[in-house]
């Protein structure tokens, strides 16, 4: 599950994704976080002020790790094979 997140709401929607994909509920992984239910949806929801540590205790329950690689630059040419 390849996901590339630039922002808060990117985020939010790939652990959506991944918490559904594991047919968890926000309070199942809330549980398994160690953190409010309240928070996961925040956090889904892109809700900002999130701590980072809260969203490592989020990715480590959901089996999955953060890589930090250089942004993707598209050329004129990627945009014209989009359409």
């Amino acid at each position: 599950m390849d996901q590339i997140a630039r922002t808060t709401k990117d985020l939010g929607n790939v652990l959506r994704k991944a918490r559904k994909a594991r047919n968890l509920t926000q309070a199942d992984l809330a549980t398994l976080a160690g953190i409010w239910q309240r928070t996961v949806s925040n956090i889904e929801t892109s809700a900002s002020g999130a701590k980072v540590d809260t969203i490592f205790d989020l990715l480590a329950a959901l089996d999955l790790e953060l890589h930090i690689v250089p942004r993707s630059k598209m050329t004129p040419g990627d945009l014209e094979d989009i359409f």
